[in-house]
């Protein structure tokens, strides 16, 4: 437990000083009029308390991702707690940073049309096609996870809570932010802050130890898996995750000074660092060995750990209001993840959202089909999302890469993340078996090569956009 409290440690340390660079680099100024005074509507774009967007923000990004991601990342041993701590305070801090911000200058704008202010006009369309499809994957997911879970607990029909599910959502994606996510998400907030401090606690003073070493060089999954690229694949969400761009700019449009994006945005993400922190721990340490935590995976999925976990830490009452606070997690993204359609889909074909009929012209569809996809078998379209969720943030590292190049700002924040998340996402679809099933030396040189390639044409790039800069503020 005292590496995992010192693990905790760094995340706070890096929030109040690399958290502070990053704010200052950027030049968050609390002046400037936010989308949510400019373009207050009632629906989507109005001020909410800095306490209240914080919080929806923990839960907008933070769906099963920060649980099972971390449960499966801690097959490959203790490594799994360093790339949280690293990948949160580097690259998964500044990615969600960057995408509320940049949204926030950019009227709200969703993250296709920020990408697009950047990259141009294909990463926009490609943007668009790619945010939607993703998004609707994680909301049918985030549907059908929590409905299997309340199944386990309650015994009740599981196509039941799938249709209530469903409701909630639908009412969720078409009210007013403030009517139903503004009001119920601190409360299911503080359900699973109280949760998951009761599971640090029973673990802490349970005599659980990390197992087998502290190797954080070489790979203890029982499958012989490597750390590289695979680690940084399948522990997304609990270190940095594309989808967090999908969701920021929903709170883009609601706080209230620039000032605050740094507790918003980076700060919401070394707080799901945290609970990665502890399920990670979880995984490392509860059970005796790697092989014991594959056997629970494999026989019921990461969410027969979450139950097992929960019941034999907290007992039968603390168990089963731990698992509900998991439950919490998947609904409060899925929810969102179908709002942040509909506002992409609006922004795309120029739609107002003020009128409620105009609201339900883009959500009945979109829920329609949801539910279609609910239905059919896409486990193999499931696979894909660990690539593309990180594809997805690796662009948004570059969108934000090329925003301080063109301000003459110090652009290797954003560019060093993005060019590791460029040789990951590369190196993993060539050796992967869903992509072009390569072996993995060749994979890795072309991974690093194609990334080392791109910061080199960057760089040569961001001179230019320098000295352009350079002589702009000259001729004024």
């Amino acid at each position: 437990m005292l590496i995992f409290f010192a693990c905790v440690a760094a995340l706070i340390l890096g929030y109040f000083t690399y958290g502070t660079f990053v704010e200052k680099t950027f030049g968050a100024d609390a002046s400037r009029r936010t989308p949510a005074y400019e373009m207050e509507d009632g629906v989507d774009y109005m001020p909410l308390p800095k306490w209240k967007v914080m919080f929806i923000q923990v839960l907008d990004i933070a769906g099963i991702g920060p649980i099972f991601g971390p449960i499966l990342g801690a097959l490959y041993g203790p490594v799994a707690l360093v790339w949280i701590v690293i990948g949160c305070i580097f690259a998964g801090g500044v990615h969600d940073y960057f995408s509320g911000m940049l949204s926030i200058r950019n009227r709200g704008g969703s993250i296709p049309e920020v990408v697009g202010d950047f990259l141009g006009m294909p990463a926009r369309q490609a943007m668009r096609v790619f945010s939607v499809v993703l998004l609707m994957l994680v909301g049918v997911i985030f549907v059908l996870a929590p409905a299997k879970l309340l199944t386990g607990l309650t015994g009740v029909n599981t196509q039941i809570f799938i249709f209530a599910i469903f409701g909630y959502y639908f009412l969720a994606t078409i009210l007013p932010i403030d009517k139903v996510i503004g009001k119920i998400y601190p409360l299911l907030g503080a359900l699973l802050l109280i949760t998951t401090v009761a599971t640090v606690l029973a673990l802490m003073f349970g005599g659980y130890e990390i197992l087998p070493n502290l190797d954080v060089t070489t790979s203890v999954h029982p499958a012989n898996k490597p750390i590289w690229p695979l680690l940084f694949i399948t522990l997304s969400c609990g270190a940095i995750s594309g989808f967090h761009s999908t969701q920021s700019p929903l709170m883009a449009r609601c706080v209230k000074n620039e000032k605050d994006g740094r507790a918003v945005f980076y700060g919401a993400m070394i707080l799901e660092g945290i609970i990665g922190l502890i399920w990670a721990t979880v995984g490392l340490s509860f059970y005796k060995s790697p092989e014991a935590l594959s056997a629970v995976i494999a026989a019921g999925s990461p969410s027969a750990v979450v139950s097992e976990v929960s019941n034999a830490l907290l007992g039968p009452v603390g168990g089963f209001l731990a698992i509900l606070g998991v439950i919490v997690l998947p609904i409060t993204s899925g929810d969102t993840a179908f709002r942040s359609t509909r506002l992409i889909l609006a922004e795309s074909f120029n739609v107002s959202q003020s009128q409620t009929a105009k609201r339900l012209m883009i959500a009945v569809p979109l829920f329609v089909l949801g539910f279609i996809i609910s239905t059919q078998n896409f486990g193999m379209i499931w696979r894909y999302f660990g690539f593309s969720n990180q594809a997805l943030a690796t662009l948004v590292l570059w969108s934000a890469a090329v925003f301080l190049a063109r301000e003459a700002k110090n652009y290797w924040i954003a560019c060093l993340p993005a060019t590791f998340m460029t040789a990951v996402v590369v190196t993993f679809i060539l050796q992967a078996k869903i992509g072009f099933g390569m072996d993995i030396g060749t994979s890795t040189v072309i991974g690093v090569g194609t990334a080392a390639v791109l910061l080199c044409l960057f760089v040569y790039k961001a001179v230019g956009m320098k000295a352009v800069k350079t002589a702009e503020g000259m001729a004024e």
